[in-house]
């Protein structure tokens, strides 16, 4: 009976706290600064943020990443701030994140060096870009940007400066001016990382742009691991989000992980980025890294876009081989985020109307870590905006989860174009929801909600649906849901329903 009355811990949500294309005027961090008390009372616990380390460039998203060491801080590649702000205005965004209870995660981008400081003469040979195992030339000396020496920062938090044989391949040849893929090679051939270290796509995956970094050269290797203690003195974060998984070193990854554990504490939370539709191959990755990390549910994306663009669609396959059936413990759920997002000029990776279902069903389940997106809940700008997607119930979805979606879960995954499902509440979050969705007509499902709830009248939360659903004495209800759409219902008396309506996507406002 003891164990029945345990406090029951809030549900986690995470965000994607940026879009590829937020204007690049260094005041994104001032932004969240202003955002995170409004986030966090709608059910927004842990946030990963972009990566902050130097670019190449004011305009680059980091993935360009140019210092480890500079956060804002140095005058090096055109000025002193990243394209998010300066390191004083981060310091500041995060402690603003602890003290409202929010956790940060940093985007660590650890595959490459991008924007050298200088070329260097260096041994190399050409692979086919579709197999990197086979090589398309002799071996011959080319002229490569791979010199790093931070002229603007010196020897400041790390005297490490980088070298031709601290890295494993390039793509440019300043010589000739031929782009290609180079496999850099040493008095004896260096090689790509072995093929137990990195994935098998394209033969070997170790080389994904820019200058690749070695993670076999002890100096890497050291300067990286300090890096990552330093990070965590100079910002409390409390995980970390890592690019490109599949393209480096796993053992050095482990040794990362170990590392922050035995200097700065256990407790920390780890993502990767393995985007891949393969579930057997992110299963193995898993099952290697000692499930001590999560990975993005990338299958998952893919059967929402699969779904959204296929008239009739069988709602019931939507968690068919996903990560989130399969190790739902180690899965981060999500409908979008700035991996698909550039390609929305050309053909949305999953429709606009699709999006409110797909977040209701990553977001009012028992399983998964639901993480929304910032162009989602904000809007995206650039050449080709698009406003907050949803119709703006993204907030209320989020709310949803924070306030009602617990207990026991009962499906109703009985009808291939429409499905609900129940959430029953606990002793001390007692209200439950009840959901409905549909991707034809107009949906109809009577689910049972309990016998607690005999007698209250039930309302949809988004107001999509303006029906009142009165729970019978077994406590079941009809509940309805517009046609291409859903509908959540809860206790028209719910605590908490006075809280929807109200969160302000206007984030750019002067």
């Amino acid at each position: 009976m003891a164990d029945e009355q345990k406090p029951t811990p809030e549900n986690m949500t995470m965000m994607q706290g940026f879009e590829w294309y937020v204007p690049d005027d260094q005041k994104h961090w001032q932004r969240l600064y202003n955002q995170i008390p409004q986030l966090k009372a709608t059910g927004i616990d842990n946030m990963w943020i972009p990566p902050g380390c130097k670019a190449s460039s004011p305009s680059g998203n980091g993935y360009d990443v140019y210092d480890l060491y500079d956060l804002g801080e140095f005058d090096q590649k055109g000025g002193k701030g990243t394209k998010w702000g300066t390191k004083e205005e981060l310091v500041k965004m995060v402690n603003k994140a602890n003290e409202v209870g929010m956790g940060i995660y940093w985007d660590a981008v650890l595959n490459h060096k991008a924007a050298a400081d200088h070329k260097q003469k260096c041994l190399a040979q050409e692979v086919d870009p579709d197999d990197r195992t086979i090589t398309t030339s002799d071996p011959y000396e080319i002229n490569a940007w791979v010199g790093f020496n931070f002229p603007g920062r010196g020897n400041k938090y790390s005297a490490q400066k980088y070298h031709w044989y601290h890295f494993s391949g390039t793509d440019y040849n300043a010589d000739n001016k031929k782009t290609a893929i180079y496999k850099i090679l040493g008095d004896h051939e260096k090689g790509w990382a072995d093929s137990e270290d990195v994935d098998d796509e394209k033969g070997n995956y170790d080389y994904l742009m820019f200058a690749d970094l070695d993670y076999s050269h002890p100096e890497v290797e050291e300067d990286v691991l300090n890096w990552g203690v330093w990070l965590s003195k100079q910002l409390t974060i409390k995980g970390m989000r890592f690019d490109a998984v599949k393209h480096y070193s796993e053992d050095f990854l482990r040794k990362f992980i170990t590392r922050l554990d035995e200097t700065q504490g256990e407790g920390w939370f780890f993502v990767g980025e393995f985007w891949k539709d393969e579930l057997s191959d992110m299963s193995r990755y898993l099952e290697r890294m000692g499930k001590k990390f999560s990975l993005f549910d990338a299958p998952l994306v893919y059967n929402f876009s699969k779904l959204s663009k296929t008239e009739g669609a069988d709602l019931r396959t939507v968690f068919d081989d996903t990560l989130v059936k399969t190790e739902p413990i180690n899965a981060v759920t999500l409908v979008m985020n700035h991996d698909t997002q550039p390609y929305q000029e050309l053909e949305a990776p999953i429709e606009p109307f699709f999006k409110p279902l797909a977040y209701a069903l990553i977001l009012l389940r028992f399983d998964g870590y639901p993480c929304i997106f910032y162009g989602d809940l904000y809007g995206i700008k650039g050449e080709h905006p698009f406003p907050p997607s949803c119709g703006g119930a993204l907030p209320s979805l989020v709310l949803a989860r924070k306030l009602y979606a617990y207990g026991l879960q009962q499906d109703y995954f009985d009808f291939a174009t429409c499905i609900g499902w129940v959430r029953y509440g606990t002793w001390d979050r007692p209200f439950g929801c009840a959901v409905v969705l549909s991707n034809a007509g107009p949906g109809e499902k009577r689910m049972h909600v309990g016998e607690m709830h005999a007698g209250e009248i039930w309302t949809d939360i988004l107001g999509w649906n303006k029906r009142e659903v009165t729970i019978d004495q077994d406590g079941y209800g009809t509940f309805t849901c517009p046609g291409v759409s859903l509908s959540v219902w809860v206790n028209k008396h719910a605590e908490g329903r006075e809280q929807f309506g109200k969160f302000d996507t206007n984030i750019y406002k002067t």
